[in-house]
């Protein structure tokens, strides 16, 4: 039953978030809500996590050491017990290369250089493409009947 007593506004019309900065009819004016002077009452303040009211920053403070060489190459490593997986999986048939391993969900990306590590066994008879090869993972590529090439 609609009274006068129990009449509301309809859904959505009414704003609920006080609008601030818009003259002294709001009740909001003069500083809008932001205090008296101050580097926070300006417009564009950011206040960064780091901030420490002025006193020297953490990351400041603290000694440096080391040095951390920007040009390194890091390189992904694939064990042939990994290998050995992926065919028992039959993810990978004869061949391997950086394609292969990518869409396997070994390496990262194609363009990334990995590392054809010895650890584990393989049974399969593999022709691996990689740029690198360690002594004993050719070994054991060659000893199951393998094949080697060496991409640059």
């Amino acid at each position: 039953m609609d009274v006068l007593s129990n009449l509301k506004y309809a859904k959505g019309s009414v704003k609920s978030k006080k609008r601030i900065g818009r003259g002294e009819g709001t009740g909001r004016g003069g500083t809008a809500t932001k205090g008296m002077n101050g580097q926070k009452s300006r417009s564009g303040f950011k206040n960064r996590a780091w901030f420490e009211g002025g006193q020297m920053p953490l990351q400041r403070r603290v000694p440096k050491r080391g040095f951390t060489n920007i040009f390194k190459i890091k390189y992904e490593n694939v064990n042939v017990d990994k290998l050995q997986k992926l065919v028992d999986a039959k993810k990978i048939k004869d061949t391997v290369n950086a394609q292969i391993l990518k869409e396997a969900g070994v390496i990262s990306k194609i363009t990334t250089p990995f590392k054809i590590l010895g650890n584990g066994e393989l049974k399969a008879k593999l022709n691996v493409e990689a740029k690198y090869f360690s002594k004993t993972a050719k070994e054991k590529i060659e000893a199951a009947g393998g094949k080697i090439s060496e991409t640059k």
